[in-house]
């Protein structure tokens, strides 16, 4: 009895030592195995993550230096562009070329009452293309025909600063052509129309003359050395303002 009694026990612990051993052999293969396999996902996450991150940063910054220097690059052409352009119109100092008198409608309106000498005028050039276009300094006004007649002086010094005339839009001049009060029978130089040689941005070159007809129901006006001319303007009123006063 007693030994079968020992036998039972011993073969009991073997087994439990068998399945020891087993668990303890498979735990090893287990942890074996799973050291390299985490080895190599350790390396190469390494490099992905590396160079996934370098990515990131040098993205950033090659992204904001070419907007800047594209930013400078585009101002720097566009305001050297407009220089250049100005120079190509005329010389004018503007990034429009000099008006044409081809490209001018003109028109003349009496500024004098009902009963009153023709002695004011207001001329007026309309744009009659779709760009912008310069005059420049005061035109060369003669108020009798053919190139020979006298140029009417300008009131005081013409303004030098170019007027630019948008696409449709106008430029005034104002005009004083008679001052002799004197009643009598005398005779008196008389005009049937007004012309404006145009003045180019050089200043010393002239770009066609324009001919402004006078207003219905005036045939003719007395003219004198006495008139004077304001030259071009952007509006009426800076036009007609000294004139209106002689």
């Amino acid at each position: 009895m007693n030994s079968k009694t020992v036998g039972a026990g011993s073969s009991r612990r073997g087994l439990r030592g068998a399945v020891l051993g087993a668990t303890l052999v498979a735990a090893l293969l287990t942890a074996t195995a799973c050291q390299p396999s985490g080895g190599d996902d350790k390396a190469a996450a390494s490099p992905t993550a590396a160079p996934s991150g370098s990515a990131l940063a040098g993205g950033a910054a090659e992204s904001t230096e070419p907007s800047g220097d594209s930013g400078t690059g585009s101002s720097s052409p566009t305001g050297a562009g407009t220089g250049d352009s100005g120079e190509t119109g005329g010389g004018n100092g503007t990034a429009y070329a000099d008006c044409e008198a081809t490209g001018l409608n003109t028109a003349v309106e009496l500024q004098d009452g009902p009963g009153e000498t023709p002695r004011h005028f207001l001329l007026t050039v309309t744009n009659n293309t779709r760009r912008p276009c310069v005059l420049n300094d005061a035109p060369q006004v003669r108020l009798k025909a053919g190139n020979d007649a006298p140029i009417v002086e300008t009131l005081g010094e013409p303004d030098t600063e170019p007027v630019v005339v948008e696409g449709g839009g106008k430029a005034y001049a104002g005009l004083y052509v008679f001052g002799n009060d004197e009643g009598g029978e005398a005779e008196y130089d008389q005009s049937d129309r007004f012309t404006a040689t145009l003045v180019a941005g050089e200043g010393t070159e002239l770009s066609g003359t324009l001919i402004f007809d006078l207003p219905d129901g005036l045939d003719t006006v007395s003219v004198d050395d006495a008139a004077r001319l304001n030259g071009w303007a952007g509006t009426e009123g800076l036009a007609m303002r000294p004139i209106i006063q002689l």
